[in-house]
């Protein structure tokens, strides 16, 4: 079932900072995206947030909020990402994501959160381990394989 789309695909090379969009990611199987800070052999391979998520922080007057800025490897639109449950898989290009968490408590505090007192990554952002390898590209729809 389709649920929704790639906003964007970001990247960083060092932990705690925004990430800058790219062309496309390749994502490399029980890793994450090839290249970005937070891949490796655990749990929280890759994150997504939704723009909708954004577009929340942008109504609650942050400025200058773009994809990337919550630290989201994929941005997504059209889905509820938190309302999904852990185990559920995702299709998007030519990937299999399969989510391991939803949302994370956030330790040190972000710029955003000391901003406007919220910050929506620790709780409508969600983590996902890559199951099966590709380039997923902005544009691409998501398919929600199971529940």
């Amino acid at each position: 079932m389709i649920m929704g789309k790639v906003v964007a695909i970001n990247i960083s090379e060092k932990k705690g900072v925004p990430k800058k969009t790219i062309e496309y990611g390749e994502f490399i199987e029980n890793f994450g995206l090839k290249g970005d800070a937070h891949g490796g052999s655990w749990h929280r391979q890759v994150s997504f947030l939704g723009q909708e998520s954004i577009d929340k922080m942008k109504a609650r007057g942050v400025k200058g909020l773009c994809t990337g800025k919550f630290a989201e490897n994929i941005t997504t639109e059209g889905i509820e990402l938190y309302s999904l449950g852990i185990g559920t898989k995702l299709h998007i290009g030519e990937v299999i994501f399969e989510i391991t968490q939803i949302g994370k408590e956030c330790h040190q505090k972000c710029a955003i959160y000391h901003q406007v007192g919220d910050c929506v990554m620790p709780k409508e952002g969600i983590f996902a381990r890559v199951l099966k390898a590709g380039v997923v590209r902005p544009g691409e729809e998501i398919v929600i394989l199971e529940e």
